[in-house]
């Protein structure tokens, strides 16, 4: 970066994903079978910030967070020390219990479904963000709707997650929104005045719909050009120059000047699949990698493409993702699907 910053800070959501694989997802009162579970670290603060440290072990990475002081608290702290993450601002809360998701994975579908508890998500407040010493050059913070005080009002802003983002921006930080998977009414109230305090904005085709009151699946099929018109209108709402939108097929970026870049996802083999929980983080730290090296938008986003698909083959958020240069070899072994 022009300014010497250099690296990413996550902030936000870390929690500890129980992972189970199960036979198919049951109706209620029905019964279906753990065939394989792994308990590790989940969130987007957490997931991305081990994602881009597996791609690039010498990129400057550190996160702000809340854990509490129990078995997962420690958990959380151990993989952030595993991968040489900067966690002098995850706070440890004595008494309190650290949040954690049950996250499913059905076999064959590799469809997820997440059961969560808040635990110390709703402690988090916006007084944890003090960006006066950070030399990161971009904040990628989340996730609203699953933290009590960051979704209320917070002083003179809307809600708390727009007072983090206009203050990282003032201090000189690039700004990135993860979001979660919300009715589209209640994420549209929480992002959309989020919207002008953010340089970049990397969703999925479901909540790009959302925050622009667009249908953009329908039954389980992406229609990419509602997710490019959406794309458009978010960008006439808000700051951000780019727009990513990801979907299985593929992902599109739509820039202010109305530059549009088109990228085919993976060919994962289905006998590669073992889950998609944190596919969605893997492909936004393998294009934020890639747009703060200044890669062109392709090729970020192919690493996006890349990264997802390495983390595809295993249950857990990161644990099968690799190194830059092993995830596009890989993607390059498996193949790309055809043009969009």
């Amino acid at each position: 970066m022009a300014d010497g910053r250099r690296g990413i800070l996550t902030g936000g959501t870390w929690c500890v994903d129980r992972n189970k694989r199960v036979e198919f997802w049951p109706a209620e009162d029905g019964l279906a079978e753990i065939l394989e579970e792994e308990a590790g670290g989940g969130g987007s603060a957490c997931n991305l910030a081990i994602d881009v440290k597996k791609l690039d072990p010498a990129f400057p990475v550190a996160t702000v967070g809340l854990i509490g002081d129990d078995a997962d608290g420690a958990l959380l702290l151990a993989q952030a020390d595993a991968q040489r993450i900067d966690r002098s601002r995850l706070r440890v809360l004595p008494g309190a219990r650290t949040q954690y998701t049950d996250a499913y994975a059905t076999r064959g579908s590799g469809r997820r479904t997440h059961l969560f508890r808040r635990g110390t998500a709703d402690l988090l407040t916006p007084a944890e963000f003090d960006f006066s010493t950070t030399r990161a050059a971009l904040l990628h913070l989340g996730l609203p709707g699953v933290h009590a005080v960051m979704d209320a009002p917070w002083r003179e802003h809307a809600n708390g997650w727009v007072a983090v983002l206009a203050a990282a921006r003032a201090a000189g930080l690039a700004t990135n929104l993860e979001l979660a998977s919300l009715p589209p009414d209640r994420l549209a109230a929480l992002v959309r005045p989020c919207l002008p305090h953010l340089d970049l904005l990397v969703v999925n085709d479901a909540e790009i719909g959302a925050l622009a009151g667009r249908t953009t699946v329908a039954d389980g099929t992406t229609d990419v050009a509602a997710c490019i018109a959406a794309a458009a209108e978010v960008l006439e709402r808000g700051a951000m120059a780019l727009a990513v939108v990801h979907f299985p097929a593929g992902a599109v970026a739509l820039a202010r000047d109305g530059a549009l870049t088109r990228q085919p996802s993976v060919r994962v083999p289905p006998t590669a699949i073992a889950g998609a929980n944190g596919a969605g983080d893997a492909f936004a730290a393998g294009f934020l990698y890639g747009w703060l090296a200044g890669w062109e938008t392709a090729r970020a986003l192919a690493l996006g493409h890349a990264a997802a698909a390495a983390s595809l083959r295993g249950m857990s958020t990161t644990g099968t993702v690799d190194r830059w240069p092993a995830c596009l070899a890989l993607a390059e072994r498996w193949g790309w699907r055809g043009p969009l």
